[in-house]
Protein backbone atom coordinates (compact mmCIF):
# COMPACT_ATOMS: atom_id res chain seq x y z
CA UNK A 1 0.00 0.00 0.00
CA UNK A 2 1.00 3.62 -0.47
CA UNK A 3 0.67 6.00 2.48
CA UNK A 4 0.67 9.80 2.25
CA UNK A 5 0.97 11.52 5.64
CA UNK A 6 1.00 15.07 4.29
CA UNK A 7 -2.49 16.01 5.46
CA UNK A 8 -1.65 14.94 9.01
CA UNK A 9 1.35 17.26 9.33
CA UNK A 10 -0.37 20.65 9.40
CA UNK A 11 -3.51 19.78 11.29
CA UNK A 12 -5.11 20.11 14.71
CA UNK A 13 -4.34 17.70 16.23
CA UNK A 14 -1.40 16.97 14.02
CA UNK A 15 2.14 15.68 13.94
CA UNK A 16 5.25 17.32 12.56
CA UNK A 17 7.89 15.57 10.50
CA UNK A 18 10.33 16.30 13.30
CA UNK A 19 8.12 14.50 15.83
CA UNK A 20 7.83 11.54 13.48
CA UNK A 21 11.61 11.44 13.17
CA UNK A 22 11.88 11.30 16.95
CA UNK A 23 9.19 8.62 17.10
CA UNK A 24 11.12 6.59 14.54
CA UNK A 25 13.59 5.57 17.25
CA UNK A 26 10.73 3.92 19.14
CA UNK A 27 9.55 2.33 15.89
CA UNK A 28 12.97 0.72 15.46
CA UNK A 29 12.78 -0.74 18.96
CA UNK A 30 9.21 -1.95 18.41
CA UNK A 31 10.24 -3.55 15.12
CA UNK A 32 12.93 -5.54 16.92
CA UNK A 33 10.31 -6.83 19.37
CA UNK A 34 7.95 -7.72 16.53
CA UNK A 35 10.66 -9.59 14.65
CA UNK A 36 11.65 -11.48 17.80
CA UNK A 37 8.03 -12.47 18.31
CA UNK A 38 7.79 -13.66 14.73
CA UNK A 39 11.04 -15.64 14.98
CA UNK A 40 9.76 -17.43 18.09
CA UNK A 41 6.25 -17.86 16.65
CA UNK A 42 4.81 -16.18 19.76
CA UNK A 43 1.07 -15.85 20.22
CA UNK A 44 -0.20 -12.98 18.09
CA UNK A 45 3.08 -12.26 16.38
CA UNK A 46 2.63 -15.58 14.57
CA UNK A 47 -0.09 -13.89 12.50
CA UNK A 48 2.60 -11.92 10.69
CA UNK A 49 4.17 -15.21 9.56
CA UNK A 50 1.05 -16.43 7.75
CA UNK A 51 2.34 -15.66 4.25
CA UNK A 52 4.93 -18.39 4.81
CA UNK A 53 2.97 -20.75 7.08
CA UNK A 54 -0.52 -20.93 5.57
CA UNK A 55 -1.13 -24.22 3.74
CA UNK A 56 -3.00 -23.30 0.56
CA UNK A 57 -3.07 -26.92 -0.65
CA UNK A 58 -4.92 -27.96 2.50
CA UNK A 59 -7.52 -25.28 1.82
CA UNK A 60 -7.97 -26.39 -1.77
CA UNK A 61 -8.29 -30.03 -0.70
CA UNK A 62 -10.91 -29.25 1.94
CA UNK A 63 -13.16 -27.34 -0.45
CA UNK A 64 -12.65 -29.60 -3.48
CA UNK A 65 -15.86 -31.62 -2.81
CA UNK A 66 -17.91 -28.45 -3.20
CA UNK A 67 -17.06 -27.47 -6.75
CA UNK A 68 -20.76 -27.56 -7.67
CA UNK A 69 -21.82 -25.03 -5.03
CA UNK A 70 -24.04 -22.15 -6.06
CA UNK A 71 -23.62 -20.48 -2.66
CA UNK A 72 -21.40 -20.70 0.38
CA UNK A 73 -22.78 -19.85 3.81
CA UNK A 74 -20.21 -19.11 6.51
CA UNK A 75 -21.39 -19.42 10.10
CA UNK A 76 -18.97 -17.58 12.35
CA UNK A 77 -18.63 -14.33 14.23
CA UNK A 78 -16.08 -11.53 14.37
CA UNK A 79 -12.72 -12.64 13.05
CA UNK A 80 -14.21 -15.97 12.02
CA UNK A 81 -16.22 -14.20 9.33
CA UNK A 82 -14.95 -10.68 8.59
CA UNK A 83 -11.74 -11.63 6.80
CA UNK A 84 -13.56 -14.02 4.49
CA UNK A 85 -16.31 -11.44 3.93
CA UNK A 86 -13.70 -8.80 3.05
CA UNK A 87 -12.27 -11.00 0.29
CA UNK A 88 -15.72 -12.09 -0.91
CA UNK A 89 -17.06 -8.55 -1.21
CA UNK A 90 -13.89 -7.03 -2.62
CA UNK A 91 -13.32 -9.75 -5.22
CA UNK A 92 -16.99 -10.23 -6.10
CA UNK A 93 -17.46 -12.07 -9.38
CA UNK A 94 -20.92 -12.70 -10.91
CA UNK A 95 -19.75 -16.12 -12.11
CA UNK A 96 -18.60 -17.24 -8.65
CA UNK A 97 -20.78 -18.87 -5.99
CA UNK A 98 -22.51 -16.25 -3.86
CA UNK A 99 -21.10 -15.81 -0.36
CA UNK A 100 -23.28 -15.24 2.69
CA UNK A 101 -22.35 -14.82 6.32
CA UNK A 102 -24.30 -15.56 9.48
CA UNK A 103 -22.38 -13.54 12.05
CA UNK A 104 -25.34 -12.51 14.20
CA UNK A 105 -28.19 -14.34 15.90
CA UNK A 106 -31.04 -12.01 14.96
CA UNK A 107 -33.81 -14.62 14.43
CA UNK A 108 -35.62 -12.62 11.75
CA UNK A 109 -32.45 -12.17 9.69
CA UNK A 110 -31.47 -15.82 10.06
CA UNK A 111 -34.91 -17.01 8.98
CA UNK A 112 -35.06 -14.68 5.97
CA UNK A 113 -31.61 -15.69 4.79
CA UNK A 114 -32.28 -19.41 5.07
CA UNK A 115 -35.59 -19.01 3.23
CA UNK A 116 -33.77 -17.31 0.34
CA UNK A 117 -30.95 -19.83 -0.11
CA UNK A 118 -30.93 -22.85 -2.44
CA UNK A 119 -29.92 -25.13 0.42
CA UNK A 120 -29.40 -28.16 -1.81
CA UNK A 121 -26.67 -26.24 -3.70
CA UNK A 122 -25.26 -24.38 -0.68
CA UNK A 123 -22.05 -25.36 1.10
CA UNK A 124 -21.95 -24.65 4.84
CA UNK A 125 -18.68 -23.39 6.34
CA UNK A 126 -18.72 -23.46 10.18
CA UNK A 127 -15.88 -21.53 11.81
CA UNK A 128 -14.97 -21.48 15.50
CA UNK A 129 -11.54 -22.03 17.01
CA UNK A 130 -12.92 -23.33 20.31
CA UNK A 131 -15.94 -25.06 18.85
CA UNK A 132 -17.97 -23.62 21.73
CA UNK A 133 -18.84 -20.11 20.48
CA UNK A 134 -22.50 -19.78 21.46
CA UNK A 135 -23.66 -17.67 18.51
CA UNK A 136 -21.85 -19.83 15.95
CA UNK A 137 -23.03 -23.14 17.37
CA UNK A 138 -26.63 -21.92 17.73
CA UNK A 139 -26.73 -20.73 14.12
CA UNK A 140 -25.13 -23.96 12.95
CA UNK A 141 -27.83 -26.01 14.67
CA UNK A 142 -30.52 -23.84 13.05
CA UNK A 143 -28.97 -24.18 9.59
CA UNK A 144 -28.51 -27.91 10.01
CA UNK A 145 -32.19 -28.27 10.89
CA UNK A 146 -33.21 -26.13 7.89
CA UNK A 147 -31.16 -28.38 5.61
CA UNK A 148 -32.73 -31.51 7.06
CA UNK A 149 -36.22 -30.03 6.65
CA UNK A 150 -35.40 -29.31 3.00
CA UNK A 151 -34.31 -32.91 2.46
CA UNK A 152 -30.62 -32.00 2.25
CA UNK A 153 -27.98 -34.25 3.81
CA UNK A 154 -26.05 -31.62 5.74
CA UNK A 155 -23.05 -33.92 6.14
CA UNK A 156 -22.55 -33.81 2.37
CA UNK A 157 -22.66 -30.00 2.28
CA UNK A 158 -20.62 -29.00 5.35
CA UNK A 159 -17.01 -28.42 6.28
CA UNK A 160 -15.60 -26.97 9.48
CA UNK A 161 -12.68 -24.75 10.40
CA UNK A 162 -11.75 -25.21 14.04
CA UNK A 163 -9.10 -26.08 16.60
CA UNK A 164 -7.61 -29.47 17.36
CA UNK A 165 -10.27 -30.23 19.98
CA UNK A 166 -13.77 -29.15 20.92
CA UNK A 167 -17.32 -29.73 19.73
CA UNK A 168 -16.73 -28.95 16.06
CA UNK A 169 -13.62 -31.12 15.88
CA UNK A 170 -15.56 -34.00 17.43
CA UNK A 171 -18.43 -33.40 14.99
CA UNK A 172 -16.05 -33.42 12.02
CA UNK A 173 -14.48 -36.67 13.20
CA UNK A 174 -17.85 -38.29 13.88
CA UNK A 175 -19.28 -37.48 10.44
CA UNK A 176 -16.02 -37.53 8.48
CA UNK A 177 -16.50 -33.91 7.42
CA UNK A 178 -13.82 -32.05 5.48
CA UNK A 179 -12.05 -29.79 7.94
CA UNK A 180 -9.38 -27.14 8.27
CA UNK A 181 -7.32 -26.27 11.33
CA UNK A 182 -7.26 -22.78 12.78
CA UNK A 183 -3.57 -21.81 13.00
CA UNK A 184 -1.93 -21.80 16.41
CA UNK A 185 -1.00 -18.45 17.89
CA UNK A 186 -3.24 -16.42 15.56
CA UNK A 187 -6.11 -14.46 17.18
CA UNK A 188 -9.30 -14.50 15.13
CA UNK A 189 -9.12 -10.86 14.07
CA UNK A 190 -5.64 -11.52 12.63
CA UNK A 191 -6.67 -14.68 10.76
CA UNK A 192 -7.84 -13.28 7.41
CA UNK A 193 -4.76 -14.62 5.61
CA UNK A 194 -5.17 -18.10 7.06
CA UNK A 195 -7.52 -21.05 6.58
CA UNK A 196 -10.16 -18.97 8.36
CA UNK A 197 -10.25 -16.20 5.78
CA UNK A 198 -9.23 -17.99 2.59
CA UNK A 199 -11.54 -21.02 2.37
CA UNK A 200 -14.45 -18.99 0.99
CA UNK A 201 -12.10 -17.31 -1.49
CA UNK A 202 -11.04 -20.77 -2.66
CA UNK A 203 -14.65 -21.88 -3.17
CA UNK A 204 -15.29 -18.71 -5.17
CA UNK A 205 -12.29 -19.45 -7.39
CA UNK A 206 -10.09 -16.52 -6.39
CA UNK A 207 -6.31 -16.67 -6.74
CA UNK A 208 -5.00 -17.72 -3.33
CA UNK A 209 -1.41 -17.64 -4.55
CA UNK A 210 -1.76 -13.99 -5.51
CA UNK A 211 -3.28 -13.13 -2.12
CA UNK A 212 -0.36 -14.82 -0.38
CA UNK A 213 2.16 -13.21 -2.72
CA UNK A 214 0.84 -9.74 -1.92
CA UNK A 215 1.03 -10.44 1.80
CA UNK A 216 4.52 -11.93 1.43
CA UNK A 217 5.77 -8.84 -0.37
CA UNK A 218 4.40 -6.70 2.45
CA UNK A 219 6.07 -8.96 5.04
CA UNK A 220 9.40 -8.73 3.24
CA UNK A 221 9.06 -4.94 3.21
CA UNK A 222 8.91 -4.53 7.00
CA UNK A 223 11.91 -2.56 8.23
CA UNK A 224 12.87 -0.66 11.35
CA UNK A 225 11.81 2.75 10.06
CA UNK A 226 8.40 4.28 9.51
CA UNK A 227 9.89 6.26 6.61
CA UNK A 228 10.66 3.01 4.76
CA UNK A 229 7.62 0.90 5.69
CA UNK A 230 4.08 2.00 4.77
CA UNK A 231 2.54 -0.23 7.45
CA UNK A 232 4.70 1.35 10.14
CA UNK A 233 4.11 4.83 8.73
CA UNK A 234 0.39 4.29 9.22
CA UNK A 235 0.66 2.61 12.62
CA UNK A 236 3.08 5.17 14.06
CA UNK A 237 1.17 8.17 12.74
CA UNK A 238 -2.20 6.96 14.00
CA UNK A 239 -0.59 6.31 17.40
CA UNK A 240 0.99 9.78 17.49
CA UNK A 241 -2.30 11.43 16.51
CA UNK A 242 -4.20 9.49 19.17
CA UNK A 243 -1.67 10.67 21.74
CA UNK A 244 -2.46 14.23 20.65
CA UNK A 245 -6.23 13.81 20.88
CA UNK A 246 -7.36 12.17 17.62
CA UNK A 247 -9.05 9.30 19.44
CA UNK A 248 -11.45 8.46 16.58
CA UNK A 249 -10.20 7.01 13.30
CA UNK A 250 -12.79 7.27 10.52
CA UNK A 251 -11.85 4.83 7.75
CA UNK A 252 -13.42 5.96 4.47
CA UNK A 253 -12.84 3.79 1.39
CA UNK A 254 -13.68 5.26 -2.00
CA UNK A 255 -14.71 1.93 -3.50
CA UNK A 256 -17.91 0.05 -2.73
CA UNK A 257 -15.99 -3.22 -2.84
CA UNK A 258 -13.85 -2.07 0.10
CA UNK A 259 -16.77 -1.25 2.40
CA UNK A 260 -16.46 -4.57 4.23
CA UNK A 261 -12.72 -3.93 4.59
CA UNK A 262 -13.67 -0.98 6.81
CA UNK A 263 -15.71 -3.37 8.98
CA UNK A 264 -12.77 -5.76 9.21
CA UNK A 265 -10.48 -2.87 10.14
CA UNK A 266 -12.89 -1.74 12.85
CA UNK A 267 -12.69 -5.06 14.67
CA UNK A 268 -8.92 -5.28 14.26
CA UNK A 269 -8.34 -1.77 15.62
CA UNK A 270 -10.94 -1.77 18.41
CA UNK A 271 -10.38 -5.24 19.84
CA UNK A 272 -6.59 -5.04 19.65
CA UNK A 273 -5.95 -1.52 20.93
CA UNK A 274 -8.84 -0.74 23.29
CA UNK A 275 -7.07 -1.56 26.56
CA UNK A 276 -6.22 0.24 29.83
CA UNK A 277 -8.15 3.38 28.94
CA UNK A 278 -6.22 3.66 25.67
CA UNK A 279 -7.00 3.03 22.03
CA UNK A 280 -8.52 4.72 19.02
CA UNK A 281 -12.19 4.28 18.18
CA UNK A 282 -12.68 3.15 14.55
CA UNK A 283 -15.57 4.66 12.62
CA UNK A 284 -16.78 3.40 9.25
CA UNK A 285 -17.68 5.63 6.34
CA UNK A 286 -17.99 5.22 2.57
CA UNK A 287 -16.90 7.70 -0.04
CA UNK A 288 -18.52 9.49 -1.69
CA UNK A 289 -21.78 8.60 0.09
CA UNK A 290 -20.77 9.84 3.52
CA UNK A 291 -19.42 13.13 2.25
CA UNK A 292 -23.09 14.07 2.38
CA UNK A 293 -23.52 12.99 5.99
CA UNK A 294 -20.59 12.19 8.27
CA UNK A 295 -18.12 14.64 6.71
CA UNK A 296 -20.01 17.51 8.31
CA UNK A 297 -19.07 16.16 11.74
CA UNK A 298 -15.49 15.31 10.80
CA UNK A 299 -14.84 18.79 9.42
CA UNK A 300 -16.80 20.95 11.87
CA UNK A 301 -17.29 18.83 14.98
CA UNK A 302 -14.98 18.11 17.93
CA UNK A 303 -11.28 18.05 17.07
CA UNK A 304 -10.82 14.44 18.11
CA UNK A 305 -10.75 12.69 14.74
CA UNK A 306 -8.43 11.33 12.11
CA UNK A 307 -9.84 10.43 8.69
CA UNK A 308 -8.20 7.59 6.76
CA UNK A 309 -9.02 7.91 3.06
CA UNK A 310 -8.62 4.67 1.11
CA UNK A 311 -8.79 4.16 -2.65
CA UNK A 312 -7.45 1.99 -5.47
CA UNK A 313 -5.23 3.70 -8.05
CA UNK A 314 -6.75 1.63 -10.84
CA UNK A 315 -10.39 0.58 -11.22
CA UNK A 316 -12.95 -0.21 -13.94
CA UNK A 317 -14.62 2.92 -15.24
CA UNK A 318 -17.86 4.01 -16.86
CA UNK A 319 -18.46 7.05 -19.05
CA UNK A 320 -21.09 9.64 -18.19
CA UNK A 321 -23.32 10.31 -21.25
CA UNK A 322 -23.44 13.79 -22.71
CA UNK A 323 -26.42 15.93 -21.75
CA UNK A 324 -27.88 19.26 -22.77
CA UNK A 325 -29.41 19.91 -19.36
CA UNK A 326 -28.48 23.33 -18.03
CA UNK A 327 -25.73 23.18 -15.45
CA UNK A 328 -24.83 19.54 -16.13
CA UNK A 329 -22.96 19.82 -19.42
CA UNK A 330 -19.65 19.67 -17.54
CA UNK A 331 -20.41 16.06 -16.59
CA UNK A 332 -20.88 14.90 -20.17
CA UNK A 333 -17.80 13.25 -21.60
CA UNK A 334 -16.42 12.63 -18.12
CA UNK A 335 -16.68 9.36 -16.18
CA UNK A 336 -17.90 8.03 -12.88
CA UNK A 337 -14.30 7.20 -11.96
CA UNK A 338 -13.19 10.77 -12.59
CA UNK A 339 -16.10 12.03 -10.50
CA UNK A 340 -15.24 9.67 -7.63
CA UNK A 341 -11.60 10.74 -7.75
CA UNK A 342 -12.67 14.37 -7.69
CA UNK A 343 -14.84 13.64 -4.65
CA UNK A 344 -11.85 11.98 -2.95
CA UNK A 345 -9.57 14.96 -3.65
CA UNK A 346 -12.27 17.39 -2.57
CA UNK A 347 -12.79 15.59 0.74
CA UNK A 348 -9.07 15.53 1.42
CA UNK A 349 -8.80 19.24 0.61
CA UNK A 350 -11.87 20.05 2.72
CA UNK A 351 -10.35 18.33 5.73
CA UNK A 352 -7.01 20.06 5.20
CA UNK A 353 -8.68 23.46 4.90
CA UNK A 354 -10.32 22.96 8.27
CA UNK A 355 -7.19 21.56 9.89
CA UNK A 356 -8.51 18.01 10.38
CA UNK A 357 -5.79 15.34 10.10
CA UNK A 358 -6.12 12.84 7.28
CA UNK A 359 -3.99 10.02 5.95
CA UNK A 360 -4.23 8.84 2.37
CA UNK A 361 -3.93 5.08 1.83
CA UNK A 362 -3.84 3.83 -1.76
CA UNK A 363 -3.59 0.34 -3.21
CA UNK A 364 -2.79 -0.49 -6.81
CA UNK A 365 -6.14 -2.13 -7.54
CA UNK A 366 -8.90 -4.08 -5.84
CA UNK A 367 -7.40 -7.45 -6.72
CA UNK A 368 -5.99 -10.45 -4.90
CA UNK A 369 -2.40 -9.28 -4.65
CA UNK A 370 -3.27 -5.78 -3.45
CA UNK A 371 -5.79 -7.08 -0.92
CA UNK A 372 -3.31 -9.56 0.50
CA UNK A 373 -0.84 -6.74 0.97
CA UNK A 374 -3.42 -4.31 2.39
CA UNK A 375 -4.72 -6.68 5.06
CA UNK A 376 -1.21 -7.76 6.05
CA UNK A 377 0.03 -4.19 6.31
CA UNK A 378 -2.93 -3.06 8.39
CA UNK A 379 -2.30 -5.97 10.76
CA UNK A 380 1.37 -4.96 11.01
CA UNK A 381 0.32 -1.33 11.58
CA UNK A 382 -1.96 -2.46 14.40
CA UNK A 383 0.78 -4.54 16.03
CA UNK A 384 3.20 -1.61 15.84
CA UNK A 385 0.62 0.76 17.37
CA UNK A 386 0.15 -1.74 20.19
CA UNK A 387 3.88 -1.90 20.83
CA UNK A 388 4.18 1.89 20.93
CA UNK A 389 1.19 2.18 23.27
CA UNK A 390 2.42 -0.73 25.44
CA UNK A 391 -0.97 -2.46 25.36
CA UNK A 392 -1.66 -6.19 25.24
CA UNK A 393 -2.52 -6.23 21.54
CA UNK A 394 -3.46 -9.88 21.22
CA UNK A 395 -5.86 -10.27 24.15
CA UNK A 396 -9.55 -9.36 24.41
CA UNK A 397 -10.59 -9.60 28.08
CA UNK A 398 -13.69 -7.42 27.66
CA UNK A 399 -14.95 -9.66 24.86
CA UNK A 400 -14.35 -12.78 26.91
CA UNK A 401 -16.23 -11.23 29.87
CA UNK A 402 -19.30 -10.75 27.69
CA UNK A 403 -19.08 -14.30 26.37
CA UNK A 404 -19.05 -15.72 29.87
CA UNK A 405 -21.97 -13.54 30.93
CA UNK A 406 -24.08 -14.62 27.95
CA UNK A 407 -23.23 -18.29 28.44
CA UNK A 408 -24.19 -18.07 32.11
CA UNK A 409 -27.52 -16.45 31.27
CA UNK A 410 -28.29 -19.28 28.85
CA UNK A 411 -27.55 -21.96 31.45
CA UNK A 412 -24.24 -22.99 29.93
CA UNK A 413 -22.39 -22.88 33.24
CA UNK A 414 -21.95 -21.00 36.48
CA UNK A 415 -20.28 -17.70 35.59
CA UNK A 416 -20.03 -14.79 38.01
CA UNK A 417 -20.26 -12.38 35.08
CA UNK A 418 -23.88 -13.43 34.54
CA UNK A 419 -24.77 -12.19 38.02
CA UNK A 420 -23.81 -8.68 36.99
CA UNK A 421 -26.85 -8.54 34.73
CA UNK A 422 -29.16 -8.55 37.74
CA UNK A 423 -27.02 -5.96 39.53
CA UNK A 424 -27.23 -3.27 36.87
CA UNK A 425 -28.90 0.06 37.60
CA UNK A 426 -31.96 0.99 35.53
CA UNK A 427 -33.92 4.18 35.01
CA UNK A 428 -37.04 3.37 32.99
CA UNK A 429 -39.08 6.05 31.19
CA UNK A 430 -42.29 4.85 29.53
Amino acid sequence: MHVDLGSALDATPGVSQESLERLDEQVATAHQRIEAGRDDHEHGYAALNLPSTVDLDAIRTAVEPFGDAEAVLTVGIGGSALGAATFADALSDPAAPDAYFLDNVDPEHVSRLLASLPLEETVLNVVSRSGTTAETLANFLVVREAMADAGVDWTERTFVTTGDSGNLRSLADQHDLPSLSVPDGVPGRFSALSTVGLAVAAIQGHDLDAIRAGAAEAADGLSGSLFETPAYAYGATTYALAQRGAVTNAVMPYAERLETFAEWFAQLWAESLGKDGLGQTPARALGATDQHSQLQLYRAGPRDKLVTLVRPRERPNRAVPATDLDGLAYLGGSSLGALLDAEFEATEASLAASGVPAVRVEIDAVDERSLGALLYEMEAACVLYGELAAVSTFTQPAVEWGKRAARGLLGGGDFAEADAVDDRTSLVVE
